[in-house]
């Protein structure tokens, strides 16, 4: 199987149809010496996500803002408020009481990223579904696993 379109169907089938057409064309793939699997995924030197071994996608920021162009993709993401987004761009992790909105997509353990002023600050896993983040007003939504402070740190060093 071609492992660029490997890659659209895994991106279609965790974000919902038709968002990998959103995807940039120009991409450089590096693969697993042992394994030949795809490792990661790189568009013009920025990295898009690396694959996960249960065949899920660990994306980053920077695909998420070009994925931010569907709507569907919209769905799969957590809107904070001004109060926690200072915190949440460090990598701290977003409380049900700072979601202003909540797509209908968000799962337990999905990758979610987190906007503020329609602008991905950060991306993690969520910790509860979208109707207990939406009912709750205590504990925490989502992990975060990437946020942009912490990719201008690694560029800095």
């Amino acid at each position: 199987m071609d492992h660029v379109l490997k890659l659209r169907n895994s991106i279609d089938a965790l974000f919902g149809s038709g968002v990998s057409k959103f995807l940039p064309k120009d991409i450089e793939m590096t693969f697993s010496r042992k394994t030949g699997r795809i490792r990661t995924v790189l568009h013009e030197g920025k990295l898009l996500c690396t694959l996960r071994i249960d065949g899920g996608l660990a994306i980053s920021p920077y695909l998420a803002q070009i994925l931010l162009k569907s709507k569907t993709f919209r769905e799969n993401c957590v809107e904070i408020n001004k109060d926690a987004a200072s915190f949440v761009q460090e990598g701290r992790s977003v409380f049900c009481k700072h979601v202003v909105k909540c797509g209908k997509n968000v799962r337990i353990s999905g990758d979610t990223p987190v906007l503020f002023k329609n602008k991905v600050i950060a991306v993690g896993r969520a910790v509860l579904s979208y109707e207990m983040i939406s009912d709750f007003d205590r504990g925490v939504a989502v992990k975060v696993r990437d946020s942009l402070k912490s990719r201008k740190e690694e560029k800095e060093l």
